[in-house]
């Protein structure tokens, strides 16, 4: 039967979370699943994603964590002066430290969604013991395919042009409507040189894009437009899920994610279970 345990942890005891340890007895050098928050989404994830995928991984033996990064949720600061990409590296550490301590694992996967991909990233950029990484609508660059794609169909669309005439010959509103919450993205050269930084290190990395992001990824191809020669690499998957939501609402949509998520593990770092001969 799979084991939750909240803590409190970190250097300066700020950080707090949910380690899931799977009916099997710790084991020195297993493998454990990180799960960084979703944006500003405490750990439970978006409509409790992450506790849901959580427990399924477990049931698997896979051990997991999944807390907030330093001032998210229910964790507070350090009060130490470190740009953001230091505070996450240094809370991703004590998250390390933490399953080593109560499920034997000195090594992790990191996994994240949208913003939490992005935080995964710089972490796997630096840090030793992450052996590989799950990233959930991460980086997506909109490349002259995808411009072709989205734009060529909305040209020939009568209807959209009437909206867009409408549109314009319509007052403006003195509304908030058209604000949105953006993300900045580093240079497409430099996410590059750093995924192949990490493959070079023999990270295993699985990118899993939605369609709820199809106004920036919208073909399978689209990965290899970005990447070049990284998406050939044998270290680095990928898989559009077009019928799915950017936060996975729907029960069909979510467990397809899950079965996704759990093959890949499988093939990649299987559980002593999976791995012995029968």
């Amino acid at each position: 039967m799979t084991t939750e345990r909240a803590c409190r942890f970190g250097r300066a005891q700020h950080l707090i979370g949910i380690i899931g340890l799977p009916p099997a007895p710790a084991e020195e050098g297993r493998v454990g699943i990180v799960v960084l928050n979703a944006g500003m989404v405490h750990r439970v994830g978006p409509f409790r994603l992450h506790v849901e995928l959580t427990r399924r991984l477990n049931a698997c033996g896979y051990p997991s964590l999944r807390f907030d990064l330093s001032s998210i949720g229910d964790s507070g600061a350090s009060n130490e002066p470190r740009s953001h990409e230091e505070q996450v590296r240094s809370d991703v550490a004590d998250a390390i430290n933490l399953l080593r301590q109560h499920a034997g694992c000195t090594r992790v996967i990191l996994l994240g969604l949208c913003s939490g991909a992005q935080n995964a990233h710089v972490a796997a950029c630096t840090e030793s013991r992450v052996a590989g990484a799950i990233f959930l609508d991460g980086y997506a660059f909109r490349t002259f395919g995808f411009r072709i794609r989205h734009y060529l169909p909305r040209l020939l669309n009568a209807a959209r042009w009437r909206r867009f005439l409408d549109r314009r010959m319509s007052p403006p509103e003195d509304d908030d409507s058209n604000i949105r919450f953006g993300v900045h993205y580093p240079p497409l050269s430099q996410v590059r040189r750093e995924l192949a930084g990490m493959l070079e290190r023999g990270l295993k990395l699985y990118f899993i894009y939605s369609g709820g992001i199809s106004g920036h990824y919208n073909h399978p191809r689209q990965f290899r437009e970005c990447y070049g020669r990284l998406a050939a690499h044998p270290g680095a998957s990928t898989r559009l899920l077009k019928q799915a939501d950017h936060t996975y609402v729907l029960e069909t949509d979510r467990q397809l994610l899950f079965d996704t998520i759990e093959t890949w593990l499988a093939g990649n770092f299987p559980t002593p279970a999976r791995s012995s001969p029968p």
